[in-house]
Parts: C-alpha cells; sequence; structure tokens
C-alpha cells in the first residue's frame, strides 16, 4: 500500500544542443531563437502543472556542457512584474542570459566542431539527479527524466559513452526522452528503448511548441492513457571503435569488450595481444571404398 503522506516530485531536465553549426541553424540562424522560445514555454509549462515540479535546463555544443539553470552561483536578480509568476520570469531571464554568454564564448573561442558534447550533457544531468535523490527530504518520491533537444547528426564516436549513460539511466529509473529536429538519431533511439522514454523526429519546426507539449510534457505514468506517435524500430547495432561506424559483424576484445569492423592483433583500447585467427582447414574429400564403387 501506498504512503498517503508521500510527497510525490516531477524532476524534467532539458538539454538544449546550441551548435551553432547545426544544418537547421546554419540554413536558418532564426531557428535558434525560436527552438529556444519554445524551449522556455514548455519548461515553465512543466513548472505550472504543479508547485512541487523541479526543473534543470542544461546547454551542449562543441566544446562541452554547462547549466543554464538553476545557476550554480549568485541567481540573476528578478524584478517582480504585475500578473506575472515570479518563478516563470525567473526561469526565462536566467536561461536568455546565461544561453547568450554561452554563445559569445563559443564565437570567440572560434574553435567550433560539428559534434556536440550530448554524453557530456547527460552525464552532468544524471549527476544533478543524483545529488537530488541524496539531498532528498524524507517521504518523497522523485521521478525524473531527461529531455534532449537537438538538430545534430548522430555521434558514434560517444558510443561508449552513450551505453554507460544509458544503462546508469536505466538502474537509476530515469526516463531519457529525445526530440531531434532534423535527422534520425540511431543511438539515441536506443536510449529512449531502453529508459522507456519517448523519441521523435519532429517532420515541421514550425510545430515544434506542439510537439513538446504533446509528446514530451505528460508524465511517463500517464503516457499509456494518451494517443502518441508510435515507437520507432530500434536499430541496435553496435558501432566500431576504430572508425566509429554501425557494423553487422564485427570481433569483440574478450577483456574490454571493445568492438571492431576488422580483426586487429591489439586492442586498441586496452592494448591486449591476441593471436591471429588460424585459417580454416579445407574440407577434406570422402575417400570411395572400393565396395562403393559401381562396375
Amino acid at each position: 500500500m501506498a504512503d498517503t503522506n508521500e510527497i510525490e516530485k516531477s524532476v524534467l531536465t532539458i538539454i538544449l544542443d546550441v551548435n551553432p553549426l547545426q544544418r537547421l541553424v546554419r540554413n536558418d540562424p532564426k531557428v535558434m531563437t525560436q527552438c529556444i522560445d519554445a524551449v522556455i514555454v514548455f519548461a515553465n509549462a512543466h513548472l505550472m502543472e504543479s508547485s512541487m515540479n523541479e526543473l534543470a535546463v542544461l546547454a551542449c555544443h562543441g566544446q562541452g556542457a554547462k547549466f543554464l539553470y538553476p545557476k550554480p552561483d549568485k541567481p540573476i536578480e528578478i524584478r517582480q512584474f504585475d500578473g506575472q509568476y515570479e518563478k516563470l520570469t525567473l526561469v526565462e531571464r536566467t536561461v536568455r542570459f546565461q544561453l547568450q554568454e554561452t554563445i559569445n564564448e563559443l564565437l570567440q573561442c572560434g574553435n567550433l566542431r560539428n559534434e556536440s558534447l550530448i554524453s557530456g550533457a547527460l552525464s552532468l544531468a544524471l549527476c544533478y539527479i543524483s545529488r537530488l535523490e541524496r539531498d532528498k527530504a524524507p517521504g518523497e518520491k522523485l521521478h525524473s527524466r531527461v529531455l534532449i533537444v537537438t538538430g545534430s547528426n548522430d555521434s558514434a564516436t560517444q558510443y561508449m559513452n552513450y551505453m554507460n549513460i544509458f544503462f546508469t539511466s536505466q538502474k537509476m529509473g530515469v526516463v531519457i526522452d529525445v526530440c531531434s529536429l532534423d535527422q534520425e538519431l540511431t543511438l539515441l533511439q536506443q536510449a529512449c528503448d531502453i529508459t522507456g522514454g519517448n523519441y521523435l523526429k519532429i517532420s515541421q519546426f514550425a510545430g515544434l511548441l506542439q510537439y513538446l507539449l504533446w509528446v514530451f510534457l505528460p508524465d511517463p505514468a500517464v503516457r499509456t492513457k494518451l494517443v502518441l506517435p508510435p515507437p520507432v524500430k530500434v536499430d541496435y547495432r553496435a558501432a566500431c571503435f576504430c572508425h566509429h561506424e554501425l557494423i553487422d559483424i564485427g570481433y569483440v576484445c574478450s577483456i574490454c569488450l571493445s568492438i571492431f569492423c576488422k580483426f586487429s592483433p591489439i586492442c586498441t583500447t586496452c592494448h591486449t595481444l591476441f593471436k591471429a585467427p588460424a585459417p580454416i582447414p579445407a574440407k577434406m574429400k570422402k575417400k570411395k571404398k572400393h565396395s562403393d564403387v559401381v562396375h
């Protein structure tokens, strides 16, 4: 029987990919602003569902990942406006201010990379959720989930990091949702399938906010009662460690379980030495006995 005094909290952590080299952003820079607007409205909708709900927002790009909200150091001072909920104003102003700083730092750095470090942002999100679990008050129960909003390509170079994060999330009971803005993401589809989350590649960017509110706002406990897009067929092929490409058949190191598309006498991950596979012996032809010969 459930404890009637138990306090349930829904913790939503949003990971927003702000890499300026995303194809959508390169084609139309206004896409980033529209995406940020939609994510902020979605985040505030989550907070409006219950006063007990918690929120965290992270930004990731080719150089790393960082928290946008809650701000780790001194929070931004917000002047209260008439008729506006102060917490929603705090979320919007903090996220926009932190994002502007992050993008300015990226542009000043100049060393931009196409590959966004989503695995690093996921690691930060799991650490944040773990800290909330550790510091929760007696009688509190947390329902944690992570939403990734990205327009970047799939990255097989982060395969090992992804797999560790996916199964850690499954063990922690953290649901991972993915909203792809541009292309199919095979590895992140696996994350949704392993943790019980939703994966959606939107068909029209103009409807991003509607997709977020429809598919990702409801808690996982009530999603089974809603009419949602059917789950995608997940491709569980592994990525080789040598070329970072998905393969059907390969060689697996018996020590560290690294995967290679071709045989190598030395594992490049743990440096274990292997013997070359012996050639398959030719099949010997069975000699006919004298009695089997037909005269």
